[in-house]
């Protein structure tokens, strides 16, 4: 299956406030069921693992409501390690403002050198072109003092016959039409691998996890 670039409807807030709330907790619901925090909490309880910390900053890209590492936060606590997240995303609409957050651009994240432990990201990379996504992780590596984290779908033909079977269970009109569309325009493993092979990260770290997610440790 080809990629394909679907423009996402909640890339532009190409509806009522309503209707983008309610996409933003069918988000919730799908990260939640779907393999998005498990995909996180792996990654980031794995570079903690490796670098022997057990406090972390992380900066969260593309954040929206920052569920995400709010629920990563909430169970590595109950592992003994202590999460701090900070929130960016383009839209102020999106962000929670309980957390620490930033309006900005991910491709020139406004921080200075090794600012944060983990730089993060779920469902952010398929957004970006492949001219670009090289150009995010480089930010992301200039920003982190580990690694970064890519949280993202794996594009399949099974996938895209499971998401189209799910879409009665979405709140929005914007999520059942952005959800066909990110799985069209994900990566498959093997692209995300050659993209990345000369952004230069010290090491790539790739695994699979629950419905067609992928995870990526691009380590500093």
């Amino acid at each position: 299956m080809r990629r394909v670039v679907i423009p996402e409807l909640l890339d532009t807030d190409a509806g009522t406030p309503a209707e983008i709330r309610g996409s933003l907790r069918d988000l919730r619901f799908i990260n939640t069921c779907f393999g998005g925090v498990r995909t996180t909490t792996w990654l980031v309880e794995r570079a903690a693992r490796q670098t022997g910390k057990r406090s972390l900053s992380l900066l969260e890209v593309a954040a929206g409501s920052g569920y995400v590492p709010e629920r990563t936060r909430a169970v590595l606590r109950r592992r003994g390690i202590e999460l701090h997240p900070t929130l960016l995303d383009r839209s102020p609409a999106h962000l929670n403002s309980s957390r620490p957050a930033v309006v900005a651009d991910a491709l020139a994240l406004p921080f200075s050198a090794a600012s944060f432990d983990l730089v993060s990201c779920s469902l952010f990379a398929h957004h970006l072109e492949p001219e670009e996504l090289p150009r995010f992780v480089r930010e992301g590596l200039r920003v982190c003092r580990v690694a970064l984290l890519i949280n993202d779908l794996i594009r399949h033909p099974l996938h895209l016959l499971l998401v189209c079977a799910g879409l009665p269970l979405y709140r929005s009109r914007l999520t059942r039409h952005d959800a066909v569309a990110s799985v069209r325009r994900a990566y498959t493993m093997e692209e995300m691998r050659a993209l990345l092979a000369g952004a230069g990260a010290s090491r790539l770290e790739f695994s699979r996890h629950y419905l067609f997610r992928m995870g990526v440790l691009v380590w500093k």
